[in-house]
């Protein structure tokens, strides 16, 4: 969150420096939350986030579930990144892959072997334009996301991650449906209306009883959920020669795709991502220039930097 961003002019983007937030989308977890209240229950002791850095979600979490609360015992977040992150009070931040077993082991060990009660993830990839592509890449994402989840979530717990809404988000949306008791798609209104993003809400974790999830790093996606007949399949996803993203079950049949709940959340009177709004002439703090919340950890310019320091960086002639 710079000043230079191209988001500068966005209200969210200075409301996030303004409260002291790594980046905008803290909203958007807050506004999910006005609507569900997952982070309101007293008994949320164990988070996890996945795909955290920069930090805005956990710190979030952080403040709901530590700042002004009276009984914080037992209390823990886990945030996993393959970035370096900045360190956030009451947060443990473990810089690893998510579909890596040590990193599920790290977890637990974290929790003192007990599971979380809820796992969110943010992460997306950098968008390419092409919104089949970058849906197919953003659904395999989320799956190995949820192969995590199933390993560290108990049974009745919540789990939310960032989508892509394209033409197969059915598929999705039915998939989940036999891992969750509901699944919801979100849409806050901190999210851009001409964003295809929105975040799939995943209710009351109700797994296969018989079921045990072991993650293994020599195994696909498909492999992970074989083991679930109703599932079989469940990351076979192709590009067709048209580019339009084709599911691959042969399991499954067009029924057997569902339509999940949408809901738009942040109401009415939260501010419109999309909308721009006149700075009162008034209020010096508005036209004040904010500096960044957090500097960059790993900028791509510090090599550079560190060269020049040395004397090895030179112009050539």
């Amino acid at each position: 969150m710079g000043k230079s961003s191209k988001d500068k002019r966005d209200l969210y983007y200075r409301k996030a420096k303004e409260e002291g937030y790594r980046a905008r989308s803290a909203f958007k977890l807050l506004q999910l939350n006005d609507q569900f209240h997952f982070l309101d229950d007293p008994n949320l002791k164990r988070v996890v986030d996945l795909c955290a850095a920069p930090g805005s979600w956990s710190q979030v979490l952080s403040r709901k579930l530590f700042e002004g609360q009276k009984d914080v015992e037992g209390r823990k977040i886990v945030a996993v990144d393959l970035q370096k992150m900045s360190p956030i009070d009451h947060v443990t931040t473990i810089q690893a892959d998510i579909t890596h077993p040590k990193t599920l082991n790290r977890i637990l060990e974290l929790f003192g072997n007990e599971k979380a009660d809820f796992v969110c993830s943010d992460g997306a990839p950098d968008v390419t334009g092409l919104h089949d592509l970058d849906e197919y890449i953003q659904q395999q994402l989320i799956m190995s996301a949820l192969q995590l989840t199933c390993c560290v979530l108990k049974r009745n717990g919540t789990f939310i991650a960032k989508i892509f809404r394209g033409r197969d988000i059915d598929m999705l949306y039915s998939q989940l449906g036999y891992l969750f008791d509901k699944i919801v798609c979100a849409k806050p209104r901190s999210s851009r209306g001409t964003s295809m993003e929105a975040f799939i809400v995943c209710l009351s974790y109700n797994p296969p009883q018989d079921w045990e999830p072991k993650l293994d790093i020599n195994q696909s996606t498909e492999q992970f959920f074989e083991k679930i007949p109703s599932l079989n399949g469940i990351s076979e996803l192709s590009i067709d020669d048209q580019s339009h993203t084709k599911a691959q079950l042969p399991s499954w049949s067009l029924e057997e795709r569902s339509i999940a709940e949408f809901m738009s959340c942040g109401g009415l009177d939260s501010f419109d991502s999309d909308a721009t709004y006149h700075i009162d002439a008034d209020d010096s703090r508005q036209r004040e220039s904010l500096d960044p919340v957090q500097s960059p950890t790993n900028p791509p310019y510090k090599e550079a930097l560190e060269l020049k320091r040395r004397g090895k960086l030179t112009r050539a002639i």
